[in-house]
């Protein structure tokens, strides 16, 4: 009989009596089964019992779906509530961003190798003596003592035999020591390894924290500087704050205006169909089933539009309160949800709310207290009636990435093969090319990748606008198919360009290399430079061959 943990089941003699006793713990329920002790008595008695246990199996299997309900049910709930209370209790925590604790310090976690156990060498045997214990082989003769050739004879024997003892001694030690110290360099070698191993894997450890703490360091400067990218890049911080909280979401851009003090944010608002829509789970008894019941449509949309209010303010709120340092006067927000057009069954994607707000407007108000519609709209925000509609709004005030030198781009790289010899292509394609190849590159982390108007110098400019709050920002792009070393002057432009754009990095791709020179410029800048082999590195990450002959490509673009 299978026993359920609940159950306890115990059967005993008393006397002329045979009795079982039953509980179930979980149903509170206890029964005793008594009869005359005898073979079948006893059997009629566990069969009750198990008919008994069977009765209270099925009620406890019932009883165990009601509670199934009941915790499902206290959890919708309890979702739903979360929902309705998303402002307030967004308003209780502290999103001041602390450049120290953003740092990783945490030593590398791999313990350093400890050195192997030495095998010890066996002792080397006495050899001061070639007479080595000889008498252990002298035979007891009692002839010896009466006949001295005889006696003389069998010392000369057991001191033979004693020497092969001793060289037989002398070959095991070596054999040995030989054995041990060939297994402690073996040993050693291990460790050397493994050491080595563990020293490459602490320093990669050492370095990719180090420049971590380098990147917070240098965005801790530029926000102390008031520089767009700092005070922007500070700002994307609190957000990822924000969106640990259930319902805000990590997909956002900022940009920072430091002439009117103006923060912009684009921020994606969830989705109607990811907000859970249950409000209760029933169990039905006729039917041994869960019945789940959802919300309304009607009590549904109004939550959705309530939600999505007070995403906007908790997202407002968070960003003015941690601005400890007064950089923004005024905050630009633009709500965005990408969703499926249930009429075409296309991704759309309409900014659904935007407001714009000065700080000493919104510190005003005590956002415990309010309606978030009725303080959203107060504010002279703007959004449809029913913002579960998705009916799309003009942003009040619009981040604009568009920049005249940006032009359509078009595939190159699918015509490639290891027959192309990328140095040699037409420039406007090797323009396109790179475009490509960094919009594949930056795509994984949600970046954008745009090129400039051909300036037919053989070269590219294009920018990329990467959103990650920590190494993100504006990237400028420039690539030279050239057949010669690219000089140091090209670097330098770079430099001087990235200065210029208001860039975070700036990157030098080339399809030859660089002179020392160059690399040394380079040095302490936020600059990178790609060479051939680097670019053709990268076309086959992203599922691209290629080539890069420079001989051959001089002689096609007759540079020789």
């Amino acid at each position: 009989m299978e026993k359920n943990s609940q159950v306890s089941f115990e059967e005993y003699h008393r006397g002329n009596k045979f009795v079982i006793e039953l509980e179930h713990a979980g149903l509170g329920k206890y029964r005793r089964i008594t009869c005359k002790d005898s073979y079948l008595n006893r059997e009629d008695a566990r069969k009750k019992a198990e008919a008994q246990l069977a009765v209270w199996d099925k009620a406890w299997q019932k009883e165990l779906r009601k509670r199934e309900a009941s915790e499902k049910t206290e959890k919708a709930r309890s979702v739903q509530e979360g929902i309705d209370e998303t402002l307030l209790r967004a308003l209780v925590r502290d999103l001041r961003v602390d450049w120290e604790t953003l740092k990783d310090t945490e030593p590398y976690p791999v313990p350093r190798p400890q050195p192997p156990a030495i095998v010890p060498s066996p002792t080397e045997p006495d050899m001061s003596s070639r007479t080595y214990d000889w008498q252990t082989y002298y035979p007891f003769d009692v002839l010896a003592w009466l006949i001295k050739v005889r006696r003389e004879r069998l010392k000369a024997n057991a001191i033979e035999q004693a020497a092969k003892r001793l060289e037989q001694d002398r070959k095991e030690w070596e054999a040995s020591a030989a054995e041990a110290d060939g297994l402690n360099r073996e040993r050693k070698s291990e460790f050397e390894r493994e050491l080595k191993r563990w020293k490459q894997a602490r320093d990669e450890y050492n370095t990719a924290q180090s420049q971590k703490n380098e990147a917070i360091d240098e965005i801790h400067e530029a926000y102390s500087l008031r520089r767009p990218e700092g005070v922007a890049g500070y700002c994307k911080l609190v957000l990822l704050k924000v969106a640990m909280e259930s319902f805000f979401t990590e997909e956002f851009e900022v940009d920072y205006n430091p002439e009117s003090k103006i923060l912009m944010v684009d921020y994606t608002l969830p989705a109607p169909d990811s907000v859970p829509r249950l409000k209760e789970v029933k169990y039905v008894v006729t039917r041994d089933e869960l019945n789940e019941m959802m919300t309304s449509d009607r009590e549904f949309n109004a939550r959705y539009d309530s939600l999505l209010y007070q995403l906007s303010l908790a997202v407002l709120y968070g960003l003015f309160s941690a601005d400890t340092s007064g950089y923004i006067q005024s905050i630009a927000l633009n709500g965005w949800v990408k969703a499926i057009d249930s009429a075409t069954g296309k991704e759309i994607n309409p900014c659904v709310l935007s407001i714009h707000v000065t700080k000493e407007e919104f510190d005003t108000i005590d956002l415990s207290k309010v309606d978030p519609k009725t303080c959203f709209k107060s504010l002279k925000g703007v959004g449809s009636s029913k913002l579960h509609s998705l009916a799309a709004v003009a942003p009040l005030v619009r981040m604009d990435k568009s920049d005249s030198r940006f032009v359509d781009g078009y595939a190159v790289a699918d015509t490639l093969d290891d027959a192309v010899n990328v140095a040699a292509i037409d420039w406007q394609d090797f323009e396109h090319l790179m475009r490509e190849v960094f919009e594949k590159e930056f795509s994984s982390s949600g970046g954008e990748v745009k090129i400039t108007q051909a300036s037919r110098d053989r070269g590219v400019d294009a920018v990329a606008f990467d959103p990650d709050p920590i190494r993100g920002g504006k990237i400028v792009i420039q690539a030279k198919r050239y057949t010669n070393v690219v000089g140091v002057d090209a670097v330098r432009d770079l430099y001087g360009t990235v200065i210029n754009e208001g860039a975070t990095k700036g990157i030098l791709i080339t399809t030859s290399d660089y002179g020392p020179d160059s690399y040394d410029f380079a040095k302490d800048k936020p600059l990178t430079l790609l060479n051939g082999s680097n670019l053709l590195y990268l076309l086959e990450k992203h599922g691209h061959k290629a080539k890069i002959d420079l001989k051959e490509a001089k002689k096609m673009l007759n540079e020789e």
